[in-house]
């Protein structure tokens, strides 16, 4: 797989939205090409590498929920009103994250990667981000279509 730092297109819709939601972090996770797991390939905003090494089960951490799931899941205050154990959050941990949003990318009609913006802080993301998040992932997800999943 090419390595997404690699892919400018994919950096720029990631800060741009970044930028524009007014957000502290944007990450980018996809399931691995063989087996279940899930990993973090591309943050932007992170005050380490630590996401580089996060890998989750399929159904675990936040990226494994949503592609296990396919839908949208927001955090407004973690670790308050979490299902599941702290642990279980490891982008969260690392990135130092408060409030989340995540959003899946689908590929031939199944949830295979996930788009995660972030605040430091407590927040509820009103419908409009939500709305740039829902947007980005679909222009990342032709971007990943026509790069890596061909």
């Amino acid at each position: 797989m090419t390595e997404l730092r690699e892919l400018p297109s994919i950096i720029e819709i990631c800060e741009k939205l970044k930028t524009a939601s007014g957000c502290d972090f944007v990450g980018l996770a996809l399931q691995n090409e063989i087996g279940p797991d899930v990993r973090w390939h591309y943050a932007s905003g992170n005050l380490n590498d630590k996401y580089k090494r996060i890998t989750v089960r399929f159904g675990k951490g936040i990226a494994g929920k949503i592609i296990s799931s396919g839908s949208t899941m927001m955090i407004t205050d973690f670790p308050k009103h979490i299902n599941g154990k702290v642990t279980d959050y490891p982008i969260m941990l690392a990135e130092k994250l408060v409030s989340s949003y995540a959003v899946p990318l689908f590929f031939n009609g199944v949830p295979k990667g996930v788009l995660l913006i972030g605040r430091r802080e407590s927040h509820v993301y009103s419908e409009d981000v939500q709305q740039m998040a829902d947007d980005s992932a679909l222009v990342l997800e032709q971007l990943l279509k026509e790069q890596i999943f061909r």
